[in-house]
């Protein structure tokens, strides 16, 4: 039986009277999306219709999933709500803090040693609040949400950008904050602005060696990392209901990619097989009853341009094996075109290490596919000229896969398993050489690929694949290898070419592990006691941020002009960083240090007006904030795109940042700064973020007319005494603008107020 049927059978009993409403005041026909939306209102039954990327709109999700790296922050937050259980289903597991290094055993003892204050703390808050517990070893988040908790029509929120991998189970499921998951979890309304809606329309059928993974590396190419932003992407087609269920899931993991809200399918028979096949048939039977209802009406797919606010149309039968990178995960280049491209570029050849696996792509049909590759290197008498591992998404994955023999078949051609976690791909890859910073070239089938983001070497070529690709290019050691029309050496010097990878969907003998790794919470948390030590390093209680004192803000000095990409790894890095997640002090030590300083072009390395000298960001903001000086950050375009983390809207706010101004947002970001107290601001006109100086001295001149809709007017005073004055716009409603007003969303709630 699937974990909490009675409130998923509740949310299809609602949908139908809901949906009904929601189409009759509409006045036409509905998208998935729509559908899902309207009935998961925080006032029920719908009674008007919605703006699209204009209204705010709150809703109540159906549950809440948190990561250890960022449930940190969102329990230690949550305890100050003064509530005795959450209110919503909810989830922790434990798999960022487990870094890859020389297997998953050892890696794993390793980490429940070295972390294991913090998963104590997650276990026992978890515990006590009546949140299940998943341990390190289970999986990786998503992987083990998908196995367990998502269902065809549900809404949840996650502490993590890629929640939106339950798409593929057709969920309309979001990365938040950890602000946001504490407002749900407190049994609070969760606000969000009515989505855009991009349709993508799949005709024909995967085949060879393209997988699931190309389609969104496709719209990765055509959207860009901001395309997605403000909207909600929605597939359909006959191309997508040929799909397996995970490779949906893959997806929608990746549309974190284009800044997308989300992505998501329309219920299909593939997902009732997924269903079924991880011991969830009551899920399945119950969707079957309004199946309807767990997909996009008919008209909607047949006439798409009318109802989607934008349509592409990717046809699977002619699309081709893409690889996207390096440092940006929407460089999108056809495998036949990436040894000109690779050439022209002078990006290194010789592939040194291929990764698979990660939340993204860690099925059983990923790990067959690629194991009918790893087959060949024996078959055909081949050797594999890179390094090469495999990351499981779960240990139910991992347990298959050992008991049908691939893990044996991966051994066999030297590759090492790292534990159920996720490693590599979020930077917890304790890579050998990497501190020499050598310019070098790996593949993966991770779903990000910013620089620094897998390794901490900067000079780290990644490019982002499928895992078939990725083996190929893993086993022929080349970048510019095509394995669709190219030909390998064998040890006997004959040419040999690698047949088109095969799999199954699902395993034959059904799914397998002997203890998947959760832990029930107590019936009755009471009598549980969460200790956090006042001499820790990793866990640190939090303080109330101050509420805004009613004046201007005057007397700020610039901390810094971002230059360029500002993503939240540039803002809060992750790898060796993440032993700090639940210590607001000491990980606001790595504020900014990846920013690039607009006028010296370096990093980690800013003015101080006080001393006129350069040093860390961290170290003047904390200089500034002794003075009793406020600051101000300035940034470029899509400022915070990546991961969701909060801490990169806590930590400035924590050393005394007031404001941030840049040319755009990435929306989670923006949802963070505004969860925190902060000004989240954005240039009326682009051009005047030229005239900002490295001396300049910022005054608000009517923050205390603070209103939605209203403009906000600063005024930057130059060394030379000459000023500027700056329109910046924002995006605050009146409950958004009570957050700023109380210092953060939590005071609000902590005061019975929200």
């Amino acid at each position: 039986m699937a974990f909490d049927i009675e409130m998923i059978k509740k949310v299809y009993e609602n949908m139908p009277a809901r949906v009904d409403k929601a189409r009759e005041i509409v006045g036409r026909p509905l998208t998935l999306t729509e559908k899902i939306l309207y009935n998961h209102l925080w006032d029920g039954n719908p009674t008007k219709a919605f703006g699209r990327g204009v209204d705010y709109v709150d809703f109540a999700p159906d549950r809440v999933a948190c990561q250890d790296a960022t449930a940190q922050m969102a329990l230690l937050q949550f305890m100050h709500a003064g509530k005795s259980k959450v209110a919503v289903p909810t989830t922790v597991h434990c798999d960022h803090l487990i870094q890859a290094k020389v297997d998953a055993v050892t890696d794993l003892a390793r980490a429940k040693t070295q972390s294991n204050e913090v998963f104590d703390f997650l276990s026992s808050v978890s515990n006590k609040y009546g949140i299940g517990f998943w341990k390190p070893g289970a999986g990786i988040i998503h992987q083990v949400v998908l196995e367990n908790y998502a269902f065809p029509g549900g809404m949840m929120i996650g502490t993590d950008s890629h929640t939106v991998n339950a798409g593929g189970l057709g969920m309309v499921a979001i990365g938040v904050g950890g602000a946001d998951a504490v407002d749900v979890m407190s049994g609070m309304a969760w606000e969000l602005k009515f989505p855009k809606l991009i349709g993508v329309k799949l005709t024909g059928k995967l085949s060879g060696w393209t997988a699931p993974k190309d389609v969104i590396l496709k719209v990765a190419g055509i959207l860009t990392v901001k395309g997605g932003t403000g909207a909600i992407v929605e597939y359909f087609g006959e191309g997508a209901t040929a799909m397996s269920c995970t490779g949906k899931g893959t997806i929608c993991n990746m549309g974190a990619e284009i800044g997308a809200t989300t992505s998501t399918f329309g219920y299909d028979d593939s997902m009732s097989r997924y269903l079924r096949s991880t011991n969830r048939a009551d899920v399945a039977d119950a969707a079957d009853k309004v199946a309807s209802y767990l997909t996009g009406d008919p008209e909607v797919y047949a006439n798409p341009e009318q109802y989607f606010d934008q349509v592409i149309e990717i046809n699977l039968s002619t699309l081709e094996p893409h690889l996207n990178g390096p440092f940006t995960p929407d460089l999108a280049t056809p495998i036949s075109k990436m040894k000109e491209e690779a050439i022209k570029n002078n990006w290194p050849l010789q592939i040194q290490v291929g990764l698979i696996g990660s939340c993204t792509n860690s099925s059983y049909e990923d790990i067959s596919r690629a194991a009918s590759l790893a087959r060949q290197v024996a078959d055909k008498n081949l050797k594999t000229k890179s390094q090469f591992t495999i990351t499981p998404g779960s240990e139910v994955v991992r347990s298959t896969i050992e008991r049908d023999g691939f893990i044996d078949t991966f051994h066999k051609i030297g590759a090492t398993v790292f534990a159920n976690a996720c490693g590599p791909c979020i930077g917890m890859w304790d890579r050998e050489g990497a501190e020499k910073e050598e310019r070098n070239t790996i593949v993966h089938s991770f779903n990000r690929n910013f620089s620094k983001r897998a390794d901490g070497n900067p000079n780290t070529l990644a490019f982002v694949g499928s895992p078939e690709l990725v083996t190929a290019l893993a086993i022929a050691g080349d970048l510019s290898f095509n394995p669709l029309t190219d030909t390998l050496i064998n040890e006997d010097g004959e040419e040999v070419r690698l047949d088109a990878p095969t799999g199954d969907e699902l395993p034959a003998k059904g799914f397998y592990a002997e203890d998947p790794g959760f832990q029930a919470p107590a019936a009755d948390g009471s009598g549980v006691q969460v200790v956090v030590s006042p001499t820790s390093e990793r866990l640190q209680l939090l303080a109330p941020f101050i509420a805004w004192d009613g004046k201007n803000i005057t007397g700020a000095k610039l901390l810094i002009k971002a230059f360029g990409k500002c993503t939240t790894d540039h803002i809060s890095m992750a790898g060796p960083w993440l032993r700090f997640r639940g210590h607001l002090d000491n990980i606001s030590n790595n504020m900014l240090i990846g920013a690039v300083n607009a006028y010296n072009q370096k990093t980690n390395s800013v003015k101080n007006q006080l001393t006129g000298e350069y040093d860390a960001v961290p170290a003047v903001a904390r200089a500034y904030k002794a003075a009793g000086v406020p600051s101000i950050v300035v940034g470029d375009h899509n400022y915070g795109e990546g991961s969701s983390r909060e801490h990169a809207a806590m930590e400035p706010r924590f050393l005394g940042v007031k404001a941030v101004l840049v040319k755009s947002f990435a929306r989670i970001h923006e949802t963070n700064l505004k969860k925190q107290g902060l000004l989240g601001l954005t240039f009326a006109n682009e051009a005047d973020y030229d005239k900002i100086q490295e001396d300049d001295t910022i005054n608000f001149l009517d923050l205390t007319e603070f209103a939605p809709g209203k403009p906000l007017t600063l005024e930057f005073v130059h060394a030379d005494g000459t000023k500027d004055i700056i329109l910046a716009n924002h995006t605050y409603n009146a409950g958004q603008i009570g957050w700023f007003v109380a210092g953060s969303a939590l005071n609000l709630i902590a005061a019975g107020k929200a």
